[in-house]
């Protein structure tokens, strides 16, 4: 039976390289003199934002119907290392980076800088997958986990145009973020949190009365309440490390 069920979680971790993959297609379709090249960003940060519900889902579903396997973690692996490192990676070079070249040899831009800053983003997920692979803190993730480092690029262009956004505050934004993934700060666990705070019916009364919520604040305005939750997530782990270091330094 466990055999048999195997396929429901893999299904959703394909699910999450499918979009992924299409992300990155959409992306590969845009101009950045054309006028609709935004909209393709923005349909693109959509798409990485709905691999992370499907990466969120496998391992519930994993854990659910007890099939958890070493093919099925592996495949995960890989999947987030498409979706959540090379998607956004690339997703950053089209918006941003696409004309950062310098002058090298006597030749105008000879040398496309941009390209290797956005390659900082897959390799940084990459060894962060790796790592985890290896060792982990069943109760914490050490470093930024690479699905929300993803949706923070994915829901970029839903919040912000290209216009908006001055390149050297866009390089600095996404090399931190990278640098997050592969650091050793201490991010907790939400599952881990909310098993031990909520029971089930508390739980689903609590997500209710948070759908209510953001119904409330509306529905357009739902990218401004995720980014607002995923950069408090990003920023808890920067103050755990800032406070444990204070205590530290006193001790």
């Amino acid at each position: 039976m466990k055999l048999k069920l195997t396929w429901i979680p893999n299904t959703l971790t394909l699910g999450n390289l499918t979009l992924g993959f299409v992300s990155m297609l959409l992306v590969s379709e845009t101009n950045p003199s054309q006028p609709n090249s935004h909209e393709l960003f923005t349909l693109a940060g959509v798409f990485i934002i709905l691999a992370a519900l499907f990466d969120g889902f496998d391992g519930m579903a994993a854990r659910a119907l007890n099939c958890t396997s070493e093919l099925g973690a592996d495949l995960d692996s890989l999947a987030d290392l498409t979706t959540f490192g090379i998607a956004p990676g690339f997703l950053s070079y089209k918006m941003f980076f696409y004309d950062i070249k310098l002058d090298i040899f006597d030749k105008p831009d000879y040398f496309p800088l941009g390209m290797f800053i956005a390659a900082l983003y897959p390799i940084c997920a990459a060894y962060r997958l790796a790592r985890f692979n290896v060792a982990h803190d069943p109760k914490s993730f050490n470093g930024l986990p690479s699905p929300v480092a993803g949706v923070v690029i994915g829901i970029f262009p839903l919040v912000f145009s290209v216009s908006q956004v001055p390149l050297w505050t866009a390089v600095t934004f996404f090399v931190i973020t990278a640098l997050l993934m592969v650091s050793t700060l201490r991010y907790s666990k939400p599952q881990v949190a909310m098993r031990g705070l909520f029971s089930w019916k508390k739980l689903g009364i609590s997500l209710v009365g948070l759908g209510l919520i953001l119904f409330a604040i509306g529905f357009y305005r739902w990218p401004y309440v995720m980014y607002g939750a995923v950069g408090f997530y990003v920023f808890s782990g920067i103050v755990s490390f800032l406070i444990q270091t204070i205590q530290d330094y006193r001790v």
